[in-house]
């Protein structure tokens, strides 16, 4: 998962990129309002952790840029203790959730995991197409019944494929998505192609359909309709 942390105490901020990135996310942070506004200009985020209150904005009007814009990305609020009204705001814009300030890291991964299971996932820690299964919660990928070995990343891979099916993915999203965005200045995507060979390689040593489409010029297509 690729999450936008908007948080103006850097203590806290860090704090969480630190958790998150121990847990296997990519986690990037936004000080302020306009810095969170440039990223989301920018790039794509599967869920973002808005703090209320911000140096240089307020994070509600920040939400109702994010909707206004029809980002993809869960919000999940984080608030201060006695700020009910903010909580309902949040939410009645559009927020998925909300947490309140102080909270213990474990709790904000826990729900982050449930708000991309619901958003993402219909709910499910499982993702099956065919004869493709992938389980969220171990990061096992089975094919056939066969469980493959794979790394970390080509089961994020591999997941990203698989529930944006039959849309084309750049090679430098799918960089993004998986490394972060410090990727956009990379003069080439090379490290993108050889993770995609070795699933297909792995995919087909179980028997597995070879899904995964060459768009020449573009990226890669979980090619579901020629199933």
């Amino acid at each position: 998962m690729k999450v936008l942390a908007v948080e103006d105490s850097r203590e806290i901020a860090v704090s969480i990129r630190d958790f998150l990135s121990r847990e296997g996310y990519i986690c990037e942070l936004a000080y302020g309002f306009e810095e969170a506004r440039e990223k989301l200009a920018l790039f794509t985020y599967d869920c973002i952790l808005l703090d209320i209150m911000l140096p240089d904005g307020n994070g509600l009007e920040l939400l109702k840029f994010i909707k206004k814009e029809q980002i993809q990305s869960s919000v999940l609020i984080l608030s201060a203790k006695d700020a009910l009204d903010d909580k309902i705001s949040g939410l009645e814009g559009g927020a998925d959730d909300y947490i309140t300030k102080p909270f213990h890291l474990p709790e904000l991964h826990a729900r982050l995991r449930a708000i991309y299971r619901r958003n993402r996932l219909a709910g499910s820690n499982m993702v099956s197409f065919n004869e493709i299964t992938l389980n969220t919660d171990t990061l096992e990928a089975t094919v056939n019944d066969i469980v493959l070995d794979i790394t970390r990343k080509e089961f994020e891979l591999l997941l990203y494929l698989v529930v944006n099916k039959n849309r084309v993915l750049s090679r430098q999203s799918i960089a993004a998505h998986l490394w972060g965005d410090y990727t956009d200045n990379l003069a080439n995507f090379d490290f993108v192609y050889q993770h995609i060979k070795n699933l297909r390689k792995k995919i087909s040593a179980a028997n597995g359909a070879d899904y995964i489409a060459t768009v020449y010029g573009l990226g890669y297509k979980f090619n579901a309709t020629s199933a």
